[in-house]
């Protein structure tokens, strides 16, 4: 089973990345129903891990939070342009739940991540037929890029199965994040 662990978007957020597609000639478009901001990628794992990384999430305990994408831009490896994303607005509670879930991850026993995160939904695929010049107009076109706020109110245990096209992710689990005002209710109640 491959895993990873993300925050869903809403459906009129996903509609309106997916107005952004086409102008870039063999980009490999995200479909509107895969767009996420992964928290943390885990990969292959056996039954009995998921149940360890399931139980890891299911601790954790955290507000809710207004998330921010704004702005286009692209990731490279080895010089070239490999995927294009729209970026989030910087978010100290997004950065706060992301190290919450990298140390659930640790206790589950999963290796801890190498990569810095950088958060971002992914909106294309770039093979090496993409025109750099054709990238750079569309980068450029969109990079005042803003969408409306939306509360984060869960974070999501996804399965990903690879296809011919696309992947196919499926939410598996949702984690609630509380309310603030519950939160801080729930801190001021003494135990019984």
């Amino acid at each position: 089973m491959r895993l990873f662990v993300g925050i869903d978007l809403p459906w009129s957020l996903r509609e309106r990345l997916t107005i952004m597609h086409g102008g870039i000639p063999g980009a490999r478009w995200v479909p509107t129903e895969n767009f996420h901001l992964t928290l943390r990628f885990i990969g292959e794992v056996a039954a009995h891990e998921a149940e360890e990384i399931d139980l890891a999430l299911s601790t954790l305990r955290g507000r809710g939070f207004p998330l921010t994408l704004a702005s286009v831009g692209t990731f490279a490896k080895g010089g070239r342009e490999t995927t294009l994303w729209a970026g989030v607005e910087r978010n100290p509670a997004l950065e706060h739940l992301q190290t919450k879930v990298e140390t659930a991850m640790k206790r589950a026993g999963l290796a801890p991540e190498r990569r810095r995160f950088t958060p971002h939904v992914t909106l294309a695929r770039l093979g090496g037929s993409v025109v750099p010049d054709k990238l750079a107009a569309f980068v450029q076109a969109r990079n005042l890029f803003r969408a409306q706020p939306f509360e984060v109110e869960h974070l999501t245990l996804f399965s990903s199965r690879l296809g011919k096209e696309s992947s196919a992710y499926t939410a598996e689990v949702e984690y609630p994040l509380l309310a603030p005002k519950l939160l801080e209710e729930m801190a001021l109640t003494p135990l019984a």
